[in-house]
């Protein structure tokens, strides 16, 4: 399904939602969070792309329509696509919010990330490991 027009940018890492009722994806549709996870492609040697991300302006309409990965309890994955405004450590809970970045899981969070390793990835980038518990 195509990303809503309001979205602008979509980041590998990030959860969204199919809406099938809308026929797009969004971030607040009936649906299970997916994790955003597409292919980067470099068609130019002297490119590359620190963080991967789709951008509205490079695809043709303005149409994004990106890659999702259904994820299970248990499914573990490394990202750095948390919210900077929250400290985390082992440990600490994290839930998509408005937006799909992860932050602070609260009560009656539908998706349940658990920190079970903080470290930095190898192109220096801090990040957290993940194991998802509900």
């Amino acid at each position: 399904l195509p990303a809503n027009k309001d979205i602008a940018i979509l980041e590998n890492g990030q959860f969204v939602k199919y809406d099938y009722a809308k026929g797009e994806v969004n971030f607040d549709g009936a649906g299970e969070w997916m994790m955003v996870f597409n292919e980067v492609k470099l068609y130019d040697e002297r490119e590359t792309y620190k963080d991967f991300a789709m951008k509205v302006e490079n695809y043709v309409g303005g149409v994004m329509v990106p890659r999702l990965f259904k994820t299970n309890v248990g499914d573990i994955y490394t990202t750095n696509m948390i919210d900077s405004a929250i400290d985390v450590e082992v440990g600490t809970e994290l839930a998509p919010n408005a937006t799909g970045v992860l932050t602070t899981a609260g009560d009656g969070a539908e998706m349940i990330w658990k920190v079970v390793k903080v470290y930095t990835m190898a192109d220096g980038q801090a990040a957290v490991k993940l194991q998802r518990i509900k």
